[in-house]
């Protein structure tokens, strides 16, 4: 078993958690309903591998955009854990 986490460190590693996961579903909201609901007939406008922006945002884009917001959860959170010093040991 691990060292136990001092109360400090674990209040700190829930604020930037929540922080993140704020700042990361703003950037889902934006992606998968501005760009394809809200925004869909300026973004019409324009043409991507022979489809309409705003089309392709609502069928492909929000599905890249989640997996990017993933993996971008996925780093930064190892980048807190190793900051806090709670990283987990290799196997």
């Amino acid at each position: 078993m691990g060292t136990p986490v001092s109360q400090q460190t674990r209040d700190l590693y829930w604020r930037e958690n929540r922080r993140l996961m704020l700042i990361l579903g703003f950037f889902w909201f934006v992606v998968s309903l501005g760009c394809g609901v809200l925004w869909v007939e300026p973004l019409n406008r324009i043409q991507m591998g022979g489809f309409k922006l705003g089309f392709w945002f609502a069928q492909q884009g929000a599905i890249y955009g989640f997996i990017l917001l993933t993996f971008i959860y996925a780093l930064a959170m190892a980048r807190l854990e190793k900051r806090l010093g709670l990283e987990e040991p290799d196997a």
